[in-house]
């Protein structure tokens, strides 16, 4: 029951953090502790998405503008990513439809580094923005998850990436 709770928590929080705004979030887990990667220019872009029409959402993120609120998981999570030599994240809108009243199922493209995998995503609509969450394996993209002090201290394969995007009326 305590587990339920605290995963109810943490899918609601992400929610109330980017509603009215676009967001995106990456969250992982150590074995000792979890961590969140925000893209705070994103946030602060002030786009508008629209899913009218054959024009879909081609979102790309500049993987630097990822911050994880500790100078050395920042610089882990970057390096990991390899930011460097591939900058940018993306994720695109393959298809985007309604399935009830504020509810919406996307199949989206999401690339990190050269591996592109498709993922069926399902969207709320709230306050103005679409809000979705997916669980990705960092293996999903050929990335082998950070181990510190000889491998005392790992990252967990499984990430969650939250995101929010301001839509027009």
């Amino acid at each position: 029951m305590k587990n339920k709770l605290i995963i109810l928590l943490l899918s609601i929080f992400p929610v109330l953090l980017f509603s009215q705004n676009n967001g995106v979030e990456i969250t992982g887990w150590t074995n000792v502790s979890t961590f969140k990667c925000t893209n705070d220019n994103f946030k602060n872009s002030g786009s508008i998405y629209s899913f009218s029409g054959n024009q879909l959402p081609n979102v790309q993120l500049q993987v630097n503008d990822f911050d994880c609120r500790n100078k050395m998981m920042t610089s882990d999570f970057r390096k990991t990513l390899n930011s460097e030599k591939y900058p940018v994240l993306t994720i695109k809108f393959l298809n985007f439809r309604k399935t009830t009243a504020n509810r919406f199922s996307a199949t989206v493209e999401v690339k990190m580094m050269t591996v592109t995998k498709k993922y069926a995503i399902e969207f709320s609509e709230y306050n103005n923005s679409l809000l979705g969450n997916k669980r990705l394996k960092f293996s999903d993209f050929n990335i082998i998850p950070p181990k510190k002090m000889g491998g005392i201290v790992y990252v967990k394969d499984e990430i969650d990436l939250f995101f929010s995007l301001a839509i027009k009326d």
